[in-house]
């Protein structure tokens, strides 16, 4: 046995108890820090673990088997760095090496660390307005499938939003972690799933992009990836003065701290009124922060105007570096997108898919017609959800096409599984066990 293996097996078995009380923010928090250099071990080793008490919006316990692993991931550089995933089982599991494991990336949208999925998820966190506590029902109804999940704090320890790559180096990086988590009891072949939907649905696709490449032994048989953003450059062009303008403003917060080059260029054009701002942003949850910044207008802040900005080298080696769809992936995508989202455009996610297509990936696209962003992800749970467990069971893919719908939940199998995930949320706003739904047993 080697030092690293070592170190590997005496990880697994580590298990940091949680602090008494409220869960304390990542930068406060002894277990978000490596206690061994992350480099001496190899990507998707075990570091720390602990189990976790997780609720709804931090208040409702939820009855679920939940962890914390800290793992060796990789940075956007290539040079290693410790990252967190939490995952989860369903009340009732057992250990079975035939459960289907699916990587669940929220949408986080920020990079305060109170928004970190791994502390939105706790009980006891004051996490108002952060994203993941909206998705955790989603999750849910992962686990009421009978699914192992991880959902990894897939922008890091230091919250690069909307960084290349990253995203998916510590999805697929906490992956191999739940495989290697003894808890689990799940096989190093384990059929696994990826999903997200808007930033997550990106961070999806940066997965599922690496995959093959970067841990070629994971049996990913499937991504969803709704309102994957496209093309974040353009996305972040048109939210400005909007009144999404708040996701520019922290998008750029979150670059800077990635792209030290950029964060450099900002600071010789932006003023210093809204240098204050995106310093703000940084410690605000999402939904407060579309409030607060509603219409704010970044044109009025730089020196030349917006154009000055994009145009310098920096920022269009940036730009140009975020950009999603230069890979194709190896498994089938679902992609789900509205034609009227007001948030993330259309015209991007073709252009994303149609990539994709030009490269010869295998993508189902479906564009809903009367969705807008926030209620088509919760529309589309059960087409989402019904293709991810088709794609774990080993049935064909659709046809790999374009396809606009009024509607997908226009079925009476869409209607049926939104009964279903009504009855979940029921059962989690009452704290009742999250278990394997009966029907699918």
């Amino acid at each position: 046995m080697t030092i690293g293996d070592a170190i590997e097996t005496a990880s697994v078995t580590e298990e940091l108890e949680p602090p008494r009380g409220r869960p304390l923010l990542p930068g406060e928090d002894p277990f978000y820090r490596s206690p061994i250099d992350p480099g001496s071990v190899a990507p998707g080793t075990i570091l720390r673990s602990r189990p976790v008490r997780l609720a709804l919006f931090g208040r409702i316990s939820q009855r679920v088997r939940a962890w914390q692993l800290l793992y060796r991931s990789t940075d956007l550089n290539g040079a290693p760095e410790a990252a967190v995933t939490t995952v989860l089982l369903p009340w009732d599991a057992e250990p079975s090496a035939d459960r289907p494991l699916v990587s669940f990336q929220c949408a986080i949208d920020a990079v305060a660390p109170k928004c970190f999925p791994s502390y939105a998820l706790r009980h006891g966190a004051r996490a108002l307005g952060a994203i993941p506590q909206v998705e955790f029902p989603l999750i849910a109804a992962a686990l009421a499938r009978g699914w192992a999940v991880s959902v990894p704090d897939h922008e890091g320890i230091h919250g690069h939003f909307g960084a290349a790559r990253e995203p998916g180096y510590r999805a697929l990086d906490g992956l191999r972690a739940a495989l290697r988590f003894e808890p689990l009891g799940l096989a190093p072949r384990t059929r696994i799933g990826l999903w997200g939907y808007s930033g997550g649905g990106l961070a999806t696709a940066w997965a599922a992009e690496l995959a093959a490449g970067y841990a070629p032994e994971l049996d990913i048989v499937g991504a969803v990836a709704g309102s994957p953003v496209g093309d974040p450059a353009e996305a972040f062009v048109r939210l400005n003065g909007s009144p999404f303008a708040g996701f520019a403003m922290v998008f750029t917060s979150g670059l800077r701290r990635a792209y030290p080059q950029l964060d450099d260029c900002v600071r010789t054009l932006v003023s210093e009124e809204y240098q204050g701002l995106l310093d703000g942003a940084e410690s605000i949850a999402t939904f407060p922060l579309l409030a607060r910044y509603a219409g704010r207008n970044a044109n009025r802040h730089i020196r030349g105007g917006l154009g000055a900005l994009l145009t310098r080298p920096e920022m269009r080696a940036v730009l140009d570096d975020i950009r999603p769809g230069a890979q194709a992936p190896a498994m089938p995508m679902l992609v789900v997108q509205g034609v009227n989202d007001e948030v993330i455009a259309v015209a991007d996610v073709d252009a994303h898919v149609r990539r994709y297509h030009e490269r010869g990936a295998h993508v189902h696209y479906l564009r809903d017609r009367l969705s807008t962003h926030l209620p088509l992800q919760f529309i589309a749970i059960p087409v989402m959800v019904d293709w991810l467990a088709d794609r774990l069971a080993g049935l064909p893919s659709p046809p790999s096409e374009v396809r606009t719908v009024w509607s997908v939940a226009a079925s009476r199998r869409a209607l049926r599984e939104h009964a279903h995930f009504a009855a979940l949320v029921a059962t989690m706003l009452s704290g009742g066990p999250i278990r394997t739904r009966s029907d699918l047993r």
